[in-house]
């Protein structure tokens, strides 16, 4: 009975993590629906409403790294809980907000809850689940949620803003947020004491890592309108780079650094973050293209639009939550990956031929089948072979890492295919062809781009990363059993 209780406890404890998760990962795209009704409201100019998304993203990228560090200093579950906290007061005054300068405001406060909260999310998921075959199956869960949440958004962003106004976008986090807060209070078990460190956090390198990532982001989500020669893009890149270059001289020289340099030094750890970038690069890109596509082209609303991912959103849950472990148990990691990744490239390619009239079963559906199956075989073999060449005592930072590599390579894929589709399109309207057409022809050029994008990861995931045993093995970790954390005890206690 107690074994049932504490099993029953961490999958309770799963369902609140990946609930706190949703949110924040909706929030990435729910408002981008709601940007009319928000700007006729409140009556802000366009050159403005670009920061009712931007104030979010500036601060959920550049955060995200120090978040890590933080939960590894201090504990992931209060970490955690703070950015929960954080995230939901932000969305209260989101919701009231009857000014432009307050919404933005109270947007870039929801982007530090939601960097704690994404952040930690892995971690926690990492120490409740040390089997690693149930590991699998909890980041095919996590994958799911992180993954499906910006197309859910746009679908639940059209729905609520249609039924009520734009303020629900925000205040529907209230509810979610205080049940999560109070289930994660009650089934998470306590931070355990961490003698490794002293809790002494690299001040210097906490501020260039926060600097660089922000204005890189910065500079790649507002290139296409700056231009991408222009002072201020070119400007704001090399002023990241260089502030990369200090940052790594930073973390040479400091006794505790924000990132040591043992996280580095693991082959699969680094490989996986450079996989992460291209395929976020090829999917964040295929997500605002396809919706362009479905709107521009296809001439679909904002409500329906959303509804036709939901093929892919739910093949890439039934796999990443349901079948994962399986394929992982019988053939390891990096074949599925690999697999994963190349019936994504595929999809993609199948979607770059999708005619200006057609029929959604006939030329949209396949290739959404295709995406979400390949999304849901890679997600879980990447989040697995990022974590499993980490130390425990480094899961917080490491999942810092691994979602500001996702956030980074989103950011420049969707700023490159985006431009390469602009680019494409006046070509072809200079040629004579009219505009829709012209629209899909960019669509179709950058949907391309993004599928070689998913080839390079795959072949790099073939030729780097090493070999791993079977999911289904326990690492050296575990040989005590979930008493060594805690977990046991605590969630024996909370199921109670």
């Amino acid at each position: 009975m107690l074994k049932d209780r504490i099993e029953r406890g961490r999958w309770l404890a799963l369902v609140a993590l990946s609930f706190g998760l949703l949110m924040t990962a909706l929030d990435t795209t729910i408002v981008t629906v709601a940007l009319p009704s928000i700007a006729s409201d409140l009556h802000v100019a366009n050159i403005s409403l670009s920061w009712m998304l931007n104030a979010y993203t500036l601060t959920f990228g550049g955060f995200l790294i120090l978040s890590g560090r933080l939960s590894d200093l201090y504990g992931p579950r209060r970490t955690f809980l703070t950015g929960i906290v954080i995230f939901t007061l932000a969305s209260l005054a989101c919701g009231f907000a009857h000014t432009q300068v307050g919404l933005i405001v109270a947007r870039a406060i929801q982007g530090l809850g939601g960097a704690a909260v994404t952040a930690v999310g892995l971690s926690l998921i990492a120490n409740l689940f040390p089997n690693l075959t149930e590991r699998a199956r909890a980041m095919g869960v996590y994958g799911f949620v992180c993954g499906g949440g910006s197309a859910v958004g746009q679908a639940l962003g059209g729905l609520l803003t249609g039924l009520t106004n734009w303020h629900s976008i925000f205040l529907v986090n209230l509810p979610i947020g205080i049940a999560v807060c109070a289930l994660c209070i009650v089934l998470l078990p306590r931070d355990a004491a961490r003698p490794h460190t002293s809790g002494r956090l690299d001040v210097a390198g906490a501020l260039t890592a926060t600097l660089a990532s922000t204005l890189w982001v910065y500079a790649l989500v507002n290139g296409g309108k700056a231009g991408w020669t222009s002072l201020q893009t070119e400007g704001l890149l090399s002023a990241s780079v260089i502030l990369l270059l200090l940052f790594l001289i930073i973390e040479t020289r400091v006794p505790e650094p924000l990132v040591p340099v043992r996280l580095l030094r693991g082959r699969n750890f680094v490989t996986v973050n450079i996989v992460g970038v291209l395929w976020t690069a090829g999917m964040l890109a295929w997500l605002v293209i396809a919706t362009l596509h479905l709107q521009h082209v296809r001439g679909y609303d904002a409500l329906h639009a959303g509804l036709a991912f939901v093929p892919a959103t739910t093949t890439a849950a039934v796999f990443s939550a349901l079948l994962s472990a399986k394929i992982l148990t019988r053939f390891g990691i990096r074949g599925p990956l690999c697999a994963g990744l190349l019936l994504s490239a595929a999809g993609l390619a199948l979607f770059a031929r999708a005619p200006q009239i057609g029929t959604f079963i006939a030329d949209v559906l396949p290739a959404m089948l295709l995406i979400g199956l390949g999304g849901g075989i890679a997600s879980t073999p990447l989040l697995l072979a990022a974590m499993n060449d980490v130390d425990t005592k480094d899961f917080g930072l490491a999942s810092g890492v691994l979602h500001t590599s996702f956030l980074m390579g989103g950011a420049l894929g969707l700023a490159v295919l985006m431009s390469l589709a602009d680019f494409r399109t006046s070509s072809l309207q200079r040629a004579g062809i009219q505009t829709v057409a012209a629209l899909n022809g960019g669509y179709h050029f950058a949907m391309l781009t993004g599928a070689f994008f998913n080839v390079a990861a795959a072949a790099l995931s073939a030729l780097m990363l090493r070999s791993t045993s079977q999911p289904s093995r326990y690492s050296p970790q575990i040989s005590n059993g979930l008493q060594s954390q805690g977990v046991s005890r605590e969630l024996a206690r909370a199921t109670k």
